[in-house]
């Protein structure tokens, strides 16, 4: 009968590791990564957990802002006769392949941390971006006010005539 094995094995990444391994979402960080593995006959499961912060941009105002890391994920690999993703966390790889590279899933349990919208709690954003941001959407919704027109001459409003049928829409709106 087959003894299995367990190993724990310890990492950091950093920058360089970041740098190395070009994904986009990501550039900078320190993240420990404690693994373990655990080896029967039929599979090796890997079971990780990753702590620490990466540095993405804010979505307001491009500063890099911190992002904690605390996750466990698990991944499954057996051995069959090519390369295959079976589902999210197993996989298929030769018998006779001796090792895999795990930099990419590492890569990728962190860059699915991030969430879709990413910015600076309120008031931490870089003050002069902010302020442009805000002076340019003013400037966007002056732009795209359909209803005032502005004369040369005198620069005063002059309202444009509107179809009546939006009128009616508009006094159900009230």
């Amino acid at each position: 009968m087959p003894v299995d094995t367990s190993t724990a094995l310890e990492y950091r990444l950093d920058n360089e590791f970041f740098a190395n391994i070009d994904g986009p979402e990501v550039q900078r960080g320190k993240v420990d990564v404690a693994l373990d593995i655990k080896r029967t006959a039929t599979v090796i499961e890997l079971n990780f957990h990753l702590s620490g912060v990466i540095y993405i941009p804010c979505d307001r105002c491009l500063d890099d802002m911190e992002h904690e890391i605390d996750i466990d994920e698990q991944l499954f690999i057996k051995f069959g006769h090519e390369f295959r993703e079976e589902s999210d966390n197993m996989l298929i790889i030769p018998e006779d392949e001796g090792e895999i590279n795990i930099a990419w899933f590492l890569y990728e349990f962190i860059a699915l941390t991030i969430p879709i919208k990413h910015v600076h709690p309120y008031g931490k954003c870089n003050k002069e971006m902010s302020a442009r941001l805000q002076q340019m959407s003013a400037r966007l919704v002056d732009e795209e006010d359909d209803d005032i027109e502005f004369t040369d001459d005198n620069q005063e409003e002059v309202e444009r005539p509107t179809d009546p049928r939006w009128d009616a829409l508009k006094k159900l709106k009230r």
